[in-house]
Formats: C-alpha cells, sequence, structure tokens
C-alpha cells in the first residue's frame, strides 16, 4: 500500500497512541511522514491557547519522518519508536537545540552538542523530535510558567493551569502533540500536570531512568514518561532505561521488558488504598469519588483492597531543605544581574535554601531515610498504595498556589506526591474521569523501589478494564484532547 496522505485524516493520526503508529507503519496503512506532519500541525494549532512549546523543530522532524518512512519501505525499522514522534521537556539536553530551562539567565548561545540520556536513547531508536516543551525555571515548582516563556495553560480550560513542571509535555499528549514525551519530576513534576490534563505519566524508580548533567536537586529528580496510556510508557521505558556510563547513579539494566510484563493482571495483588493519608489531606468530593471508584474497580479485577494508611507524617520541612537548598546551589553561579531576571518564588526558596546549614541538610536526610524504611516494611505488607494523585482538580493558571488556600507554597497542595520522591519508589497517575466541570481527575499507584513493572501493569489493568481514560473532551474550550 502506498504510504500517504491522501485517504488520512490528519485528525485521527493525532489521537493514535504510539503502539497503534507503529502497527499502522507495519501494515503500511500510514507513514511517518503523514504522522509527523500532522503532530507539528497540531502543534501549531493548539500553541497559540495553551503555549505547550519553548520551540518546535518542523524540518528536522520531517527529514527524521522520511529517512524513518523509507527504512519501513525497505521492511528495515531501526529501533522500537522508529517514525514516532516525541516531545523532550526543556529540561533535558536536545542535540543542536538551546537547553534553557525556562530561564532568562541561560544564555541561548552555546555548543549544545550532547543528548541527555534518555533523549540518546530515543535517537537510537528512531524517533522523530517534535520539539521542546515548556518548564517553570529550573523546574522549581508544581505549575508551568516562567518568565521565559509565560504561562502554559490547561488542555480542558486555558485559564486553568496544566499544571507543572512537566506541563507543556502533558498538554502536548493531551492535545495530540505527539504522543509520548519526556518529562522530569522532582516532587510530582510528571504525575501532577499529567492528573490535571488527563494523560499517564510515570515516575520510574530512582535511577531506572539515567540522567545526566545531574541535578542540583539531587536524588530527588527522576526523568519518566508522560503518554496516553500505560502501554505507551512501558514501551517508552524499554527504550530509555537502560544505563548510561555519564550518571553513576543508573541501575543496572531492568530484567526483562515492560511491554511483556503489562498483561499479568492485578488479581491477587494486595492494595492498600489511603484516600487521604490518614486525615492529613483534605480531597475534593469529586476527587474522592472518582478515585475511590476505581480502587473499586481493581477489586473487580481481583485485587485484595484494604483502606489503611502508610504510617508517616508530612515531610514537607525536610523537602523544603533538600528542595530549597537544591534550588539554591543551581543559581549559586549566577551574577547579581542574572538573579535578577529569575521569578521572585524562585529567588524566594534560593534564599531560604541558602540559610540552611549542612547538619541542616543531613537532618533532612534523616528524615528521608526513616521514611524510606516506613514505606519500605509497608510494601512487604502490600504490594500497591493507591492515593488520590492531587488532591483537587487544575485551579487557575499563572499562580503557584490555588487563591484562597492558604497554601504558601506548591508542596501545600500536592501532599500525595513528594514524598515518594523522597522515597525513590515507582509512582504512576492513571486518568480516572472528571469533576463537575469537566476537568480531569487522576488516581495515584505507588510500589516498592525496584517494582516499576508492577506499577505499569495495574495501570494497564485499568485502561484494559475502561476504568481509565475517561477524561472525555474538554468543553467551551476549542481545544479537544486526542482520544475524546
Amino acid at each position: 500500500m502506498t504510504r500517504g496522505t491522501d485517504h488520512t485524516d490528519r485528525t485521527a493520526l493525532t489521537s493514535l497512541t504510539a503502539v497503534r503508529l507503529l502497527d499502522g507503519y507495519r501494515t503500511g496503512a500510514f507513514g511517518p511522514v503523514a504522522v509527523t506532519r500532522a503532530a507539528l500541525e497540531r502543534a501549531r494549532e493548539i500553541q497559540p491557547e495553551v503555549n505547550a512549546f519553548v520551540r518546535l523543530f518542523p524540518d528536522q522532524a520531517l527529514e527524521q519522518a522520511a529517512a524513518s518512512e523509507e527504512r519501513w519501505r525497505r521492511g528495515e525499522p531501526h529501533g522500537l519508536l522508529d517514525g514516532v514522534p516525541v516531545t523532550v521537556k526543556d529540561i533535558l539536553l536536545l542535540r543542536g537545540a538551546p537547553t534553557l530551562r525556562g530561564s532568562r539567565a541561560v544564555d541561548p548561545a552555546g555548543r549544545w552538542d550532547e543528548d541527555a540520556p534518555s533523549v540518546a536513547r530515543l535517537r537510537e531508536h528512531g524517533a522523530v523530535f517534535l520539539g521542546k516543551t515548556t518548564t517553570p525555571e529550573f523546574g522549581w515548582k508544581g505549575v508551568t510558567d516562567s518568565p521565559l516563556s509565560g504561562v502554559t495553560r490547561n488542555p480542558y480550560d486555558p485559564a486553568r493551569t496544566a499544571g507543572g513542571s512537566s506541563g507543556g509535555a502533558a498538554a502536548a499528549v493531551a492535545l495530540g502533540a505527539g504522543p509520548l514525551a519526556l518529562g522530569t519530576d522532582g516532587g510530582g513534576s510528571v504525575r501532577i500536570p499529567a492528573a490535571f490534563c488527563g494523560v499517564f505519566a510515570l515516575k520510574p524508580t530512582y535511577g531506572r531512568v539515567p540522567l545526566y548533567p545531574a541535578s542540583a536537586f539531587g536524588t530527588l529528580a527522576h526523568v519518566g514518561p508522560m503518554t496516553r496510556d500505560a502501554a505507551d510508557a512501558a514501551l517508552l521505558m524499554d527504550v530509555i532505561s537502560g544505563p548510561d556510563s555519564r550518571d553513576w547513579s543508573a541501575l543496572a539494566p531492568a530484567p526483562g521488558s515492560f511491554r511483556e510484563g503489562l498483561g499479568g493482571g492485578v488479581r491477587g495483588l494486595r492494595v492498600a488504598y489511603s484516600p487521604s493519608l490518614g486525615g492529613q489531606v483534605a480531597v475534593a468530593p469529586q476527587v474522592a469519588a472518582a478515585v475511590r471508584r476505581a480502587v473499586e474497580r481493581l477489586a473487580a479485577l481481583g485485587a485484595y483492597v484494604e483502606e489503611t494508611d502508610p504510617d508517616f507524617s508530612d515531610p514537607a520541612d525536610a523537602f523544603h531543605t533538600l528542595w530549597f537548598a537544591g534550588a539554591a546551589r543551581v543559581v549559586q553561579h549566577l551574577t547579581r544581574e542574572q538573579r535578577a531576571l529569575l521569578d521572585p518564588g524562585l529567588r524566594e526558596i534560593c534564599a531560604a535554601g541558602a540559610r540552611r546549614s549542612a547538619l541542616d541538610y543531613l537532618a533532612a536526610v534523616d528524615v528521608r531515610m526513616d521514611l524510606g524504611r516506613r514505606m519500605g516494611r509497608f510494601h512487604d505488607t502490600y504490594d500497591l498504595l493507591v492515593t488520590p494523585t492531587v488532591p483537587r482538580t487544575a485551579f487557575e493558571a499563572g499562580v503557584e498556589v490555588p487563591k484562597g488556600s492558604g497554601n504558601r507554597r506548591w508542596t501545600g497542595w500536592t501532599p500525595f506526591t513528594y514524598p515518594f520522591n523522597l522515597t525513590q519508589q515507582p509512582a504512576a497517575t492513571v486518568p480516572v474521569g472528571t469533576d463537575a466541570a469537566g476537568l480531569p481527575v487522576g488516581v495515584q499507584l505507588v510500589a516498592a523501589r525496584h517494582a516499576d513493572a508492577l506499577v505499569l501493569r495495574a495501570a494497564h489493568a485499568l485502561y484494559e478494564s475502561g476504568a481509565a481514560g475517561e477524561s472525555g473532551a474538554a468543553g467551551g474550550t476549542g481545544l479537544t484532547p486526542a482520544g475524546s
């Protein structure tokens, strides 16, 4: 069959998962050029209203797609993602493009001649790079706006935030500008925006996906996939999870394929359902109801579900010490003139971080180690912990915290996410419905360290059962999330 666009609905192409795109390439139903062109057109269409991208690479992407199409024509695809469009958060290095990290203090002039490990693996597997997605400055907060690129908005209601710090990546996936995205997560930064935008995201076990250059936020920072479903995330993890010599803390290769482990279901799994972390978190009623329905679906699929809570109190103070100190380290080399260009909120936490002593930092590490021990023992009893991903749906765009919430910093409204950066556990968010305003709700699945395959397997079971991906279309925005 001739590959082309004559009889191909470009809108339909942007709604397909990576797995389905690869099936189409194999059968000759369509080719990478048509798919890439459709994704680029979608990216340009959504950009004025949502602001998901800091830059697009149309010429390079179409060149990569044409080369891929020729390989498919010869029956010689290169790697697992040949011809699949991907986006990269503008925290991660991508050869030939500036990585400005949302900051006017970063000089765009430079060599920019190296890929981050995850980006290098994508390139080796034939992926097509559409562009770089937005981030708050140096990824410092749970929403996506920056002095450099402005405010990134929610696909379901552009008056609301897409979340952060991987907000551009989440919005791009939700709206069909590429089925696969690389994000980073230091306190919830793939899970928060994925929950707000109605897509899937996984924060893998620390070290499962190598990271270089090392993050100033240290071992809180993870690289993870943001996708339309768990099957696409498993495919992406099979590509990006190999070790890289530039990351001394990277894990050894995974024991098997994440894709091959998806079909095991949840029958017999021991699931702990914690609706509010023991009453520590006030959860919006419609969020709580959607999450409970997802938990009931897990039980219907054969999991043993018990409503119980992990044994820890809010570790916010320890997280703040580590996070603020990391932020101070990020900007330590900047001149006074460059610091004046920073996001005011970032300047505040950098000043707070600079006041922490080495003893303060080590005390926070002690809290972290105790929390890790507690969660390790918890998972001796339970295979999975299930919570809401975020206790509310998306709020107004352009602010760090919801108005009237009383929160001082973004961690005040993300109590379910950052604890598991402290413990380095794998945690995913799965879309499980919407509230009355049509805004997506996410459920979080957490497992013991190194049990990434189990998290993906349980998430896939929710998708297969119909409990996941029920977000629907945005109402009254002029935008329609892909696949809705």
